[in-house]
């Protein structure tokens, strides 16, 4: 009865142990949950009442597909003013998270028979995705000795006459691994004389913690031509459920295909979100963001001193996001029975690294409070002595 396709889809693992970890907790159990992608903070008090306010003025009617002017001009605004690019409203399109921008432009452009590089570890979803429209995934393994990037090397390798699109994560989800500008421009390099679409999933741009965040398509104009902004405000000002993203592309056709393929499914977005948008876009919520990313960076610095000091287990220290990609090679070489004998002994829930295409390692979030880090990550150190004797 169901589809080939949709049957070649599996369940997000991050959702499924959040879930579970949820169902736990409401039975009584002492869960600590660092499986979700997710801040800890509200949502700025600017955006609650840019939204507030366009209830209020009755803005709940049909927009246009692409979202209002106004918004695609603050998105516009925004690149030219945080990331050195120049857009023009009808190069963007806002859609239902930056999940429904990938699955848009996956679905107008890759055919079947077609091949997509997704360096891993990778969000979960991208290898879904992709097989779900067809595609065949290239995989490019990299690990904590090239802190989790791939070379000009391995891309080149990788490329054949069916490759269509290099999905770049950065900074990474699940490492928080950065590409440096230079590291950007000698990958464009090898991408040069060829046909190949950068996806550039940017979420967690804001969440930068050392050295400088640099746009895919900054760094040179043939990259310019070729790169597909996907960026949204669910991880930099605490919007997860509002469920906004977009896609910028100099390619105005490739917009027009993902609008036609929008206005046949979901339509516009949310109208009360589109309003709220513009203000955590256009500068209004900058302390709050900045507030985040500091309080992000404290986590990030004790949860990493007090991952590398348990026997058996290390980690990279990560430049964004707010992701450990713990490395537990030395420990256990299943992370799936790992994380689940975890969640079950120490009622500490992370995510697998099989799950990221990534086997030997575990993810943690640390958007979450000082306390909980801290008790969480003293259950995974007795957790791991026991494992050991």
């Amino acid at each position: 009865m169901l589809t080939d396709r949709v049957n070649t889809l599996s369940e997000s693992i991050t959702i499924a142990i959040t879930t579970l970890a949820q169902e736990l907790k409401a039975q009584g159990k002492d869960i600590l949950s660092f499986s979700a992608g997710e801040p800890d903070f509200n949502t700025p008090k600017v955006i609650n009442d840019a939204a507030i306010a366009a209830i209020n003025e009755g803005f709940t009617k049909y927009t246009a597909v692409d979202g209002i002017v106004e918004l695609r001009q603050a998105i516009a605004n925004k690149l030219k003013k945080d990331n050195n690019l120049t857009y023009a409203p009808n190069q963007i399109i806002t859609s239902n998270g930056a999940k429904h921008s990938l699955f848009n432009l996956f679905s107008a452009t890759i055919q079947k028979g077609d091949e997509v590089i997704i360096p891993a570890p990778y969000w979960v979803t991208y290898p879904e995705l992709v097989k779900y429209c067809g595609g065949d995934v290239v995989e490019i393994e990299t690990s904590d000795e090239t802190s989790f990037k791939i070379t000009p090397e391995q891309l080149s390798a990788a490329i054949t006459s069916k490759t269509k699109i290099l999905v770049l994560t950065t900074p990474s989800n699940p490492t928080g691994s950065i590409y440096s500008k230079d590291e950007l421009i000698a990958l464009g390099k090898v991408l040069e004389g060829t046909d190949i679409i950068v996806a550039s999933d940017e979420m967690y741009e804001k969440l930068t913690f050392d050295g400088t965040f640099t746009s895919c398509a900054a760094v040179s104009e043939d990259m310019f031509k070729r790169t597909v902004t996907i960026n949204g405000l669910s991880k930099s000002v605490a919007m997860t459920g509002w469920r906004f993203g977009y896609m910028a592309a100099h390619d105005t056709e490739l917009i027009k295909a993902t609008k036609k393929l929008q206005s046949q499914s979901t339509s516009n977005i949310n109208t009360i979100t589109q309003k709220a948008a513009i203000a955590g876009l256009d500068g209004s919520a900058d302390a709050d963001i900045e507030m985040m990313r500091l309080e992000f960076i404290k986590r990030r610095d004790e949860a990493y001193e007090l991952i590398n000091k348990i026997d058996g287990l290390s980690v990279v220290k990560p430049d964004g996001a707010f992701y450990l990609f713990v490395n537990i090679k030395e420990v256990s070489s299943d992370s799936l029975a790992f994380s689940k004998d975890l969640l079950d002994k120490k009622l500490v829930a992370v995510v697998p690294g099989i799950a990221f295409g990534s086997e030997g390692y575990f993810r943690m979030s640390f958007a979450t409070d000082i306390g909980t880090i801290r008790t969480g990550i003293s259950r995974i150190a007795e957790f791991v002595k026991e494992c050991r004797k």
